[in-house]
């Protein structure tokens, strides 16, 4: 079993208002990232306009072919992938918490200008603010990573991550009914410009309340401190370098690297191949139109919101218990999910039942909640303070993926007959199965020998100035 230390203070602490935080930052800057595509069809819905002449006439924003309109919208993934590594290794290097409420502030700040340059702008311009917003978006989650290896005990690791992770999920589920409220009661432009304020109002509280290390909290207790600095991986102890060399000749010549991206990339990919081809399939199949505001549509994202803690609270809690190794605890978590949602989704495809149909897929969506409490995690395992790199590293291939999953979808798929669903959903049971066994094949929770340990002053007093003793 592995070696566990002692439990920590009790209590609402610190790092728990870090948690807090972060789970409303990541559901922030999810609705920054989504709220265009989410707000497309208030904003192409065709206005009267007077003229000088007294004239009246109909005009609409965007007008642009369809291809031009999924430029547009898919525009801020090619930002968002190009800054994933170095988002990671400027959180390790500048601070994880600085990097990510820069990411999110600059991604909020582009928020706003997004109504003047739709009233206004061409295609390319539109374009030119996606990618630039999708290069903040990308820092985002490697650094806040980085966040996570300075203040998530081994003993609270999967519960605080995956809380803080199921932020975006929550922004999922609120994000298309908000859009359409406030598009129909306010006016399209108001839903940038709302975010926008959300998100710099977060920003300031974040970059004021949360630090880069326990040690530059003057709030932080002294017993939590301590519990702290005995129990995390990657010498809290020790000033944030200014400069990092990461071993990327170990990075890539380690299985449980590869571990890490296989699931991640396949988690992707699943979701995302899930939530495009379910509407498709039950109209084909059932004739039934999903509304994207539905209950059905939303209640996946509701499920994940809700099981990614209780997941992560379980994963915990079979590590502390020594019930389990944390190797076991990822392998169990990811391995179970994947199988679990192959043999829903291959159900799916042979149901001849709208009501058991539906419940398979939701079933097998939902379950993503499991995947993410092994996987995001994981890299806080092997090399704490490689993580946010590492994080960086496999949200790129997992974000390549599920960019492409859309065209992989439609690729396999032919046409809308029953038989091709069920060879396209074929697919996905077989990457799933295959990422199973290769995760578990070679997954580890053991810190690796390329990363060890930085040494710890065992003399370095635990003060600070004005330090208190609650929170």
């Amino acid at each position: 079993m592995d070696n566990l230390p002692r439990r920590g203070p009790t209590g609402f602490r610190r790092r728990h208002l870090v948690t807090v935080l972060a789970f409303l930052g990541i559901f922030i800057v999810e609705n920054l990232r989504w709220t265009f595509v989410n707000a497309i069809e208030q904003i192409r819905t065709p206005y009267n306009v007077t003229l000088d002449n007294g004239k009246v006439v109909e005009k609409r924003n965007l007008n642009f072919d369809l291809l031009e309109l999924s430029h547009i919208m898919s525009a801020s993934f090619y930002g968002y992938v190009a800054t994933e590594i170095l988002g990671g290794w400027l959180g390790a290097c500048l601070g994880g918490s600085r990097v990510f409420g820069v990411g999110v502030a600059f991604t909020a700040l582009f928020s706003f200008v997004m109504p003047f340059v739709v009233h206004g702008g061409t295609a390319k311009s539109l374009i030119t603010i996606r990618v630039i917003q999708g290069l903040f978006e990308g820092v985002t989650y490697p650094s806040i990573i980085a966040v996570w290896s300075r203040w998530a005990p081994p003993q609270e690791r999967a519960r605080l991550v995956t809380i803080a992770f199921s932020g975006g999920f929550f922004s999922f589920l609120v994000n298309p009914p908000v859009c359409r409220f406030i598009a129909y009661t306010l006016g399209w432009s108001f839903i940038f410009y709302i975010t926008g304020i959300l998100g710099l109002i977060w920003c300031a509280v974040w970059l004021t309340v949360v630090k880069d290390k326990p040690e530059d909290d003057p709030q932080i207790s002294t017993e939590e401190l301590k519990y702290l600095r005995d129990n995390l991986d990657c010498g809290p102890n020790d000033s944030i370098p200014k400069h990092i060399v990461y071993p990327w000749d170990e990075f890539v010549k380690s299985m449980p690297v590869w571990a890490i991206v296989v699931a991640h990339a396949c988690t992707s990919y699943g979701f995302n191949s899930l939530i495009i081809g379910i509407p498709l399939f039950l109209k084909d199949t059932h004739n039934y139109q999903l509304d994207s505001t539905g209950l059905l549509s939303l209640l996946p994202y509701l499920m994940i919101t809700v099981l990614m803690p209780v997941a992560g609270v379980l994963a915990d809690w079979l590590r502390n218990a020594e019930l389990l190794t944390t190797t076991h605890v990822r392998k169990t978590f990811i391995c179970s999910t994947f199988i679990s949602q192959a043999i829903l989704i291959f159900l799916a495809a042979r149901i001849d039942s709208f009501n058991g149909t539906s419940l398979c897929l939701v079933l097998a969506l939902g379950l993503t909640a499991f995947s993410w409490a092994g996987f995001s995690v994981n890299h806080l395992d092997i090399a704490p303070q490689h993580a946010s790199a590492l994080m960086g590293f496999s949200n790129t291939f997992a974000s390549i993926l599920g960019f492409l999953s859309p065209s992989l979808l439609i690729y396999f798929m032919k046409d809308g007959r029953l038989h091709h669903w069920q060879y396209t959903f074929n697919v996905i049971v077989a990457v799933h199965l295959l990422a199973s066994l290769f995760y578990c094949a070679f997954a580890s929770g053991e810190r690796q020998r390329w990363a060890p340990p930085a040494p710890t002053p065992e003399s370095e007093s635990l003060s600070l100035p004005q330090r208190s003793h609650v929170i």
